[in-house]
């Protein structure tokens, strides 16, 4: 016994001693400033300065760029990233609904913001906009305003502001993942740019025309000439100055930097243990994200026009592909030649590289809706792989067939209605059932244009309820269903074709 008895000892002493350096080792590090962040990762808001900033004083910190607010202080919440950088009212909003949040002491820089507008464009709204600011600054609307939304957000509700219909809109473009400057509650914009921006639609005596976009988008938006003005939480830079106008500063604020608490040196980590069943859990989140404020409407909403788009673009694709098709297959060089370059060109770019540049480029300073373009764009995309699967299928029935038609009496557009097409229809079927469910599939980026689909929806489901899990798990299964439908139509008309 003594002779295991001494090493088994040893060997528990030397685990004992691992365990220890192993804990020592995993101590959690302490942020006391952005310079303890050097070789981390550092999420922030895609287009927002603070990036800027970030990069050229701090160039050994990693920026993780996030396109909308809520994803950045889920993406610290969920460890993808050690820190955060937001604008200091966004972050404090937040991190009352997130809890275990915590910030540096020593703030990253002040800044102010103004509403945008095209530069040396839309000169006479500006000056309008910096007129209505003073006047309410100076009559006490400007306060009430701010103390609504700054320090009642939660329970404020928008006031009735009635604006005439028979005038020219204002298009405005907005952001709305920026609590408790632009934000959706009950399925409509609220906050205090969004009020802000209401009373000077009324002063003007002009609608409005609202955009939601995510923010990378809005500048790019309104440099197209797509809008009058920006509405979204916009800092004041000189380099956002050479490309934009901005008006007075409306807003000033801070830029904290967000760490978890854990890794906070005041140590106030807050812990969240769950004590719900995994039924209550469930029940909890379809309420939150569907019930609460009436969200099933926007999602409702948001699935009508993911499937809106789906069907008219596949329509248009179709249609287009045919026209290709008949291009690809004709004796003229030149029209197999253009052909050919379309295919090329729709295949060989990315779709959501090519509905920017329809939206900002092609459309820009057009009064074509964001919706049409995304039909457009998705249709144009379509057509490309639809022409191809076409050829292929007419070209895989023997032309022996076709010339037994013509044999007998038939012309050429009669032997390929009644010989060649019913043949390559139920070859190019199966094949086409899978391109449109992709299509469905990739109508998910039309929320970078402004348009609010299902995936939109998500998101700004999610920059309210703060629950990454269920709204994503409830639009794949919306996404999923409406594929099934689509796909279970088509194996309809092919049973009735047979």
């Amino acid at each position: 016994m003594k002779g295991i008895t001494k090493p088994f000892v040893c060997l528990l002493l030397c685990m004992l001693a691992a365990c220890g350096a192993k804990q020592e080792a995993e101590q959690l590090p302490v942020y006391r400033t952005l310079d303890d962040l050097n070789g981390r990762k550092v999420a922030a808001l895609t287009g927002c300065f603070q990036e800027a900033i970030i990069e050229k004083e701090y160039p050994e910190v990693e920026v993780l760029r996030i396109d909308n607010a809520a994803d950045v202080v889920q993406a610290l919440a969920t460890k993808r990233c050690e820190a955060v950088v937001l604008d200091d009212y966004i972050f404090l909003y937040h991190s009352q609904t997130v809890k275990g949040l915590d910030y540096l002491e020593k703030p990253l820089v002040t800044a102010t913001m103004g509403f945008c507008f095209g530069k040396n464009k839309n000169v006479e709204l500006r000056l309008k906009f910096n007129d209505f600011l003073a006047k309410i600054k100076a009559d006490g609307t400007y306060d009430e305003i701010y103390d609504r939304w700054m320090y009642h957000a939660n329970e404020a509700e928008m006031p009735d502001i009635p604006l005439p219909q028979d005038a020219e809109p204002i298009r405005i473009a907005t952001c709305s993942t920026s609590p408790p400057l632009d934000f959706i509650r009950n399925g409509k914009l609220v906050g205090f740019d969004i009020e802000l921006a209401t009373r000077f639609a009324q002063y003007v005596g002009r609608p409005i025309e609202w955009s939601d976009m995510n923010f990378a988008s809005v500048i790019p938006a309104l440099i197209s000439g797509k809008h009058d003005m920006i509405v979204a939480a916009v800092n004041i830079t000189p380099a956002r100055a050479e490309a934009i106008d901005f008006s007075d500063p409306y807003f000033e604020c801070g830029s904290l930097i967000g760490i978890r608490a854990e890794n906070s040196a005041k140590q106030a980590a807050e812990t969240n243990v769950g004590g719900k069943g995994i039924l209550q859990g469930v029940k909890d989140s379809f309420y939150l994200n569907v019930i609460e404020e009436d969200r099933y409407l926007m999602i409702w909403n948001g699935l009508k026009l993911t499937a809106l788009i789906s069907l008219l673009a596949a329509l248009l694709g179709t249609l287009l592909g045919a026209i290709v098709c008949w291009m690809r297959m004709s004796r003229h060089a030149s029209l197999r030649s253009v052909a050919s370059l379309y295919i090329s060109v729709m295949r060989g770019t990315p779709v959501l590289v090519l509905l920017m540049l329809m939206f900002y480029v092609v459309f820009a300073g057009t009064t074509i809706d964001a919706v049409t373009v995304s039909i457009i764009t998705f249709g144009m995309n379509f057509a490309a792989y639809v022409s191809e699967m076409f050829r292929s299928s007419i070209e895989s029935v023997d032309r022996g067939q076709a010339e037994a038609g013509v044999a007998l009496g038939f012309t050429p557009v009669q032997t390929f209605f009644h010989i060649v097409m019913p043949q390559a229809f139920k070859q190019v079927l199966p094949v086409y059932k899978g391109e449109l469910i992709s299509l469905i599939k990739m109508t998910s980026i039309v929320g970078y244009i402004a348009v609010q689909d299902l995936t939109k929806v998500s998101d700004i489901i999610r920059s309210r309820t703060f629950d990454a899990f269920f709204p994503l798990l409830m639009v794949a299964l919306l996404y999923f269903i409406l594929a099934w439908i689509f796909a279970s139509v088509l194996d309809f008309i092919g049973k009735k074709a047979r």
